[in-house]
């Protein structure tokens, strides 16, 4: 594997929760300095994990595997920052129908349900797709990714307003209920079948209402437990209904190529909720804490 390290100028960088020296999982920028001259100059998004390289899961092409992997912006100094070094497989070229706050939106949120439709899920165009808390970054990113796939898409969400928004991103269908009223809903939407794949992240309350909302043999991809990490697990409908369940986060340098593609032909545009300048990142910080974003905040540096 090729370790060759690049500077890359950063103009745009997404928000971490945790608190490393310097904060941003998400950037994009131009590549300053590099080792191989032809690389400088090229506008790049960040693949945010750092890898050993040499380990088993490296050496079969799945290095989000890697036991050994940091991360920008937690593990290591991140991206909110002028300037970025990481390794040069790390910059991946940007479309240039994509500017650079698009560009870092895509680096997380977007990588991690590309992943979990198509790696874990296999995701079939006509198939129904059930996201739930369509107001987080992953969910909408499962939103767009879905569409652009040919799937119908059912939305969860609490909040009236971002289910109005969701439709206006192609959802089919918008439901605001509490937990123990999901099922009942989706069942009524999708004529007593259920939907073929869930997209969860939740976790606690919401785990057992989506593994009633699978048809026969469906399958549920989670990425999160932003309310528990305990729920119950009715294991009887899981073995005699033959659903399947697979955990994922992030993804693979090549996954998240193959999203650029797609990027580049039009089918999937990350929504920029705000941007801030860098001496306004404390306003950008409130913004994300208040939970009223619909899509991505920007850092521009």
């Amino acid at each position: 594997m090729n370790r060759v390290d690049l500077y890359m100028r950063d103009s745009g960088a997404g928000i971490s929760h945790r608190l490393p020296q310097i904060m941003g999982v998400d950037g994009a920028g131009v590549i300053e300095e590099a080792d191989s001259g032809a690389l400088i100059g090229r506008r790049v998004t960040l693949y945010p994990g750092i890898v050993c390289g040499r380990c088993e899961f490296c050496k079969r092409s799945e290095p989000v595997l890697c036991a050994k992997m940091s991360l920008l912006g937690e593990h290591r100094d991140g991206t909110m920052a002028e300037f970025v070094c990481v390794p040069a497989e790390n910059g991946l070229s940007i479309p240039d129908n994509l500017d650079f706050a698009q560009a870092a939106a895509l680096g997380v949120n977007y990588l991690t349900a590309w992943r979990m439709l198509f790696t874990k899920a296999k995701l079939q165009q006509g198939e129904t797709v059930l996201v739930f808390g369509v107001g987080g970054g992953v969910s909408l990113a499962a939103l767009q990714i879905a569409k652009a796939a040919g799937a119908r898409v059912l939305v969860t969400s609490r909040s009236a307003e971002k289910l109005g928004r969701a439709a206006g991103f192609g959802a089919d269908a918008t439901i605001i209920a509490p937990p123990d009223a999901i099922a009942r809903e989706v069942m009524r939407l999708t004529e007593g079948r259920g939907v073929d794949v869930v997209i969860e992240n939740i976790g606690g309350p919401i785990w057992n209402a989506a593994l009633k909302c699978l048809v026969r043999g469906g399958r549920i991809v989670t990425c999160g437990a932003t309310v528990g990490d305990q729920p119950p697990a009715d294991l009887r409908r899981v073995f005699i209904r033959q659903l399947q369940i697979f955990g994922s986060t992030l993804g693979n340098p090549d996954e998240l190529a193959a999203l650029l593609a797609w990027c580049a032909q039009g089918r999937v545009v990350p929504p920029i909720d705000a941007r801030y300048p860098l001496d306004k990142v404390h306003a950008a910080l409130s913004h994300l804490e208040s939970g009223t974003q619909f899509g991505k905040i920007a850092v521009d540096i």
